[in-house]
């Protein structure tokens, strides 16, 4: 017997049951402390591993793919400009990406979830937290990048785009860059956006414009290194030191820009 691909078996029991409408108090007040749990371990662990560029992606490609490929040269080249590389933590695009950023000493970082089957994260990062719940995991996904890069997906890489697009749409973060690598992949999309929503008013075209199409791993760095550095506050200059008993991961020093304050 197949055993089911990435994502395609039942949620936990727990998981699901949350979703399930009210329940009982005590139930529900678990949940929020579980729910905290997972924020806090996030918050804490994650605090000192940036500047991240969070790298979006399938878990469906394989090693030797064209888009695994593209990826894990994302993956090195954002490296090289001083970022840590963060993903899902799993396979496919995700595991190409921090393949990249671990073969040339860059950080390696992974947000992991908890699914029945292949949960496991992926033997190319440095570190590494598995989060019960998706919310949790993108929140940390969007909180500690200063640019985002999405590689051929599916629903989940989907929810991930339009949910950091959201978000710097109505300014609860900032103007961060976000790129779309694959534009044969993405063309459908790139024309939905930029014809069909601008068209009938839904965004504007300042929204459009702000997503960077390209199939140039090269290029898409370049770009978000020159806007962190000049727009994002992104420098060379020290920072406080991580407390191991605060749970806080400290970095490998490396001629990498880190954020101020």
């Amino acid at each position: 017997m197949t055993a089911p691909r990435w994502g395609k078996a039942a949620g936990p029991p727990e998981a699901l049951r949350f979703l399930e409408g009210p329940q009982p108090r005590g139930l529900e007040l678990g949940f929020l402390l579980r729910i905290m749990r997972d924020f806090l371990r996030g918050l804490r662990a994650l605090h000192f591993v940036g500047p991240c560029v969070t790298v979006f992606g399938s878990a469906r490609f394989s090693d030797g793919h064209p888009y695994y490929v593209m990826a894990r040269e994302v993956g090195r080249n954002l490296a090289r400009a001083g970022f840590t590389v963060m993903t899902g933590g799993g396979p496919g695009t995700m595991e190409a990406a921090n393949r990249g950023a671990q073969e040339i000493g860059g950080r390696s970082v992974g947000c992991n979830i908890e699914l029945p089957l292949e949960q496991r994260p992926n033997p190319y990062l440095d570190r590494w937290l598995t989060f019960r719940y998706f919310f949790v995991r993108k929140v940390m996904l969007v909180k500690y990048s200063y640019a985002f890069v999405v590689c051929p997906g599916g629903f989940g890489t989907l929810d991930e785009v339009f949910e950091a697009l959201t978000l710097i749409q109505t300014r609860r973060i900032k103007d961060f860059p976000l790129v779309m690598m694959g534009t044969d992949y993405w063309e459908p999309l790139r024309r939905l956006i930029g014809d069909r929503l601008v068209e009938a008013r839904t965004i504007d075209a300042a929204d459009a414009a702000r997503i960077i199409w390209t199939d140039s791993p090269a290029e898409a760095v370049a770009l978000i290194r020159e806007r962190g550095m000049s727009q994002f506050g992104l420098t060379y200059g020290p920072r406080a030191r991580p407390r191991w008993f605060l749970g806080e991961w400290s970095a490998p020093r490396r001629t990498a820009p880190e954020a101020v304050g």
